[in-house]
């Protein structure tokens, strides 16, 4: 049985996405092993606090870079596009919760790399945001 301090604590981590927060900065440190971690992490809080307040993308694992290879590999023979479902199952090991049930290509069942990028990029923006929308 918890205590009221423990529940009060509990919201107030998940109220304030605290949670969210370390876990983001942690694999950011992991990911991008920086010489200089405080500094780093600073930057990352930095960025962090710009997103809030204008149009600059939160912190981010995946680079344009990473997003190609991984769309390389759902794509191996070069078709220039990837089915519904290895799109859905890319963006859900991506970390991303809400997913668009209709991208560009969805009815054909063929999604392109633009499109994959695109809905990974807004995915990984939301999913990254820990901070509360005002």
């Amino acid at each position: 049985m918890t205590s009221l301090k423990e529940e009060e604590a509990t919201e107030y981590l998940k109220t304030h996405k605290i949670l969210e927060l370390m876990d983001n900065l942690t694999s950011m440190v992991f990911f991008h092993r920086p010489e200089r971690p405080r500094e780093f992490l600073i930057e990352q809080l930095e960025q962090l606090k710009l997103s809030k307040t204008t149009s600059v993308n939160s912190p981010c694992l995946f680079s344009d870079a990473n997003l190609d290879a991984i769309f390389g590999i759902l794509d191996p023979v070069n078709r220039g596009h990837i089915t519904y479902a290895q799109f859905k199952e890319a963006l859900t090991t991506l970390g991303i919760k809400n997913i668009n049930d209709c991208p560009d290509g969805s009815v054909s069942d063929q999604i392109t790399k633009e499109t994959f990028k695109n809905e990974a990029k807004m995915g990984l923006s939301v999913s990254s945001e820990t901070f509360i929308k005002e």
